[in-house]
């Protein structure tokens, strides 16, 4: 892209929550350029508030048709703090804490790696629930979310949506123990 030619504004809040944790979870995102105002949703039947605000914001940034000059708000620190203080030294570190611990949700993260990538982002975290007007929308679309999984899935395929993700959890956090050298 030319240097010489301007980015898009875009203004991006973002909220990602569950019903239990781990539990049914949704994200949502509002994506704001100029005049025009975009909203997305999306859910799953087993997951927790940190994959759902981390799906958020691979979401909005996924949108962007080209790259742009971002402004995003999200009341999730561990959003914030991960993509701009622990990311580098995870990579760094080969996807471990400095604790040398496997990193929590690292597809994730990696994904979030290469979207924000391609833009400018300024990271805002606001506090949620306290009448952020894109928070409270945000939290809004992420419930209904939740709601319609819930009424996608009966309980008896949400029980087994979350034996089969803590499963998967259990699995990941375990890999690195293994005698492989």
């Amino acid at each position: 892209m030319n240097p010489n030619v301007r980015k898009p504004n875009v203004v991006i809040h973002s909220d990602g929550g569950c019903h239990g944790n781990p539990g049914p979870g949704g994200w949502a995102a509002v994506l704001i350029c100029g005049e025009q105002q975009r909203e997305l949703s999306g859910g799953v039947p087993a997951t927790t508030n940190n994959r759902m605000e981390l799906q958020a914001a691979i979401e909005a940034l996924t949108a962007l048709r080209q790259p742009c000059a971002v402004e995003f708000h999200t009341d999730s620190n561990y959003l914030r703090d991960g993509i701009t203080k622990w990311l580098r030294g995870w990579k760094r570190n080969g996807w471990k804490t400095q604790a040398k611990q496997p990193v929590k949700n690292e597809d994730l993260w990696r994904q979030l790696d290469a979207v924000v990538a391609k833009h400018e982002i300024n990271w805002h975290w606001v506090k949620g629930h306290a009448g952020d007007a894109g928070n409270e929308r945000c939290d809004a679309l992420a419930t209904a979310a939740i709601a319609a999984v819930k009424q996608k899935f009966s309980r008896e395929q949400l029980a087994a949506s979350l034996r089969e993700f803590n499963e998967s959890q259990k699995a990941a956090a375990s890999v690195d123990l293994l005698p492989l050298g």
